[in-house]
């Protein structure tokens, strides 16, 4: 792209952008727009500053409610069973096409003249 030159912007201007998204709650797209920045520059600009305040996204940063670390252990503990359960289903579901196919194998051909 000749001809055009890359916008600069200060860390207080940056740091400004952020906060008034971090505040208002408003979506990213909108505040970009009412600044008269790209999206996807005002999105970076808040990750970084939530990685840098280790509140990376994905989780892992914030400590979680008491009433959060119970459902998430219940939760665990529901996949965990439901693990086992499905490792129960398919040994039955392999046993039985073994025996299927022996029953198969053992069956006497029908050969037609």
């Amino acid at each position: 792209m000749a001809g055009t030159t890359r916008r600069r912007f200060d860390p207080e201007f940056r740091a400004g952008a952020v906060r008034i998204v971090k505040e208002t709650g408003k979506p990213v797209a909108h505040v970009a727009r009412d600044l008269g920045i790209n999206e996807y520059t005002l999105h970076n600009w808040v990750q970084m500053d939530r990685h840098a305040n280790g509140k990376a996204s994905g989780g892992g940063g914030g400590t979680l409610k008491e009433s959060e670390q119970e459902e998430l252990a219940r939760l665990r503990a529901e996949k965990a069973e439901l693990a086992r359960e499905l490792a129960r289903q398919k040994a039955a579901w392999a046993k039985e096409r073994v025996e299927l196919e022996d029953e198969r194998d053992d069956a006497p051909m029908l050969v037609k003249p």
